[in-house]
């Protein structure tokens, strides 16, 4: 059983650190032993057991774990809108809304943001469909957008991994005009790099939700959500009309899981130190509203 850590690279300091994961060991037991794919089967690809825990972290009999939680992952407080103590439950506080001023970001039509915390992967140039995520295998936006793909072959993609120490509320990247709205049911498979290296396709099998947006500076481009296991709960506050950059798109309930955002061919360059990062192979610790790419047009 392989027991390399994740690392990752702090965008405000360039700091490369080990990733702190929550159940590590249960994750690398469902997905690295040999003997556990019954249980995997079980576990991921049914919604039961995420359906339980969910009922669990909706009680206020889960308000004792938000303190642990907080005090393990270093969860800075100080940035919510509600103290620690004023939860009703661990999806409460999972969800919890931040101050204005906690996340800034440029107004320029032709900057893109990142749409949410998380840990990001970028590529620049799809061969046609096919992207490998960190320590994973091949995947496929024609199995991720199925029907709406053709439009993306040869584009460009960003994967924003969010895990459980994140702001997990996400936002619209940029301004536009939703067109369509898909969702997609499926498994809820762990999106951590450890699962990504077992093999299953995780963005072509998981639940989603994959909404195309049409921008004025970058055309059409399709922001998707996938849920991961504990999250069997995605949440879109906003799915329809006009929406304007960082209005709020949706939020997840407990669990790691993922937003992707997939731009059509020749739209956008993304950051440099995100395009350096991933090309060595890491992702790059950012935060909701930070520089993610710029149209090019």
């Amino acid at each position: 059983m392989q027991n390399t850590p994740i690392q990752v690279v702090d965008r405000d300091s360039g700091a490369v650190f080990d990733e702190v994961i929550l159940g590590e060991k249960w994750i690398r037991w469902a997905y690295q032993d040999a003997s556990s794919s019954l249980i995997e089967r079980l576990l991921f690809r049914s919604s039961l057991m995420s359906r339980l825990f969910g009922l669990w972290y909706d009680s206020p009999l889960s308000r004792g774990k938000i303190k642990a939680v907080i005090d393990e992952l270093s969860i800075d407080m100080d940035e919510a809108v509600r103290p620690a103590s004023d939860y009703s439950s661990f999806n409460d506080f999972f969800a919890r809304h931040l101050k204005p001023e906690a996340r800034t970001y440029d107004d320029n039509p032709r900057e893109i943001v990142s749409p949410a915390d998380g840990r990001v992967l970028v590529f620049p140039e799809l061969d046609r469909d096919v992207f490998v995520p960190v320590k994973g295998h091949p995947m496929s936006i024609t199995s991720m957008l199925p029907g709406l793909s053709d439009p993306f072959l040869g584009g460009s993609l960003a994967i924003i991994r969010l895990c459980p120490a994140d702001y997990h509320r996400y936002h619209f990247p940029a301004s536009g005009q939703i067109e369509t709205t898909q969702d997609v049911a499926g498994a809820l498979h762990s999106v951590n790099p450890i699962a990504l290296g077992a093999g299953p396709d995780v963005f072509g099998e998981n639940k989603r939700c994959n909404t195309l947006i049409k921008n004025e500076k970058v055309g059409t481009y399709c922001f998707s959500e996938v849920g991961a296991f504990g999250v069997g709960s995605i949440i879109n506050t906003t799915s329809s009309g006009a929406v304007s950059k960082m209005q709020e798109k949706g939020y997840f309930k407990f669990g790691g899981s993922t937003v992707v955002v997939v731009f059509q061919p020749g739209q956008i360059a993304f950051s440099e130190d995100l395009v350096a990062n991933s090309a060595q192979g890491r992702e790059t610790l950012v935060k909701v509203g930070q520089p993610l790419a710029r149209a090019i047009a």
